[in-house]
């Protein structure tokens, strides 16, 4: 589980690198100014999960897994499939019945850091 969750966290943070040096080179002059932003916050909060991510496996590696770490790193990578893809998708032109996916990705980071949180309370060490 930690191996999957480490080398999801590896490559999201690869591709949050490569998709914001594709917004700022590439998309600059081909999206509005509104969406190039929106673009540019699913690459932020790809990363501060991706990092996240690593953090709570880390944790894991040290401390000892339990059942509120595992959540937070599922809900982390889920969360940056909804919220940052469904804003790539959007940003890119993709059809705004999508527009409802990223809050429901930003619940998940939500839970994410609740369940971290949760998580510390039942650390060993």
């Amino acid at each position: 589980m930690l191996n999957i969750l480490l080398a999801f966290a590896a490559a999201s943070g690869f591709f949050a690198v490569g998709l914001g040096a594709f917004a700022a080179h590439g998309l600059r002059d081909r999206l509005t100014p509104e969406m190039l932003s929106v673009f540019h916050t699913g690459v932020q909060y790809q990363m501060y999960h991706s990092l996240a991510l690593i953090g709570v496996v880390i944790l894991a590696k040290v401390l000892g897994v339990n059942v509120w770490l595992q959540a937070s790193g599922w809900l982390f990578l889920t969360g940056i499939l909804l919220f940052s893809g469904s804003l790539y998708v959007l940003a890119l032109g993709g059809p705004r019945i999508l527009g409802p996916i990223t809050p429901l990705g930003g619940l998940f980071f939500l839970l994410g850091w609740l369940s971290l949180l949760i998580a510390t309370f039942h650390l060993k060490g």
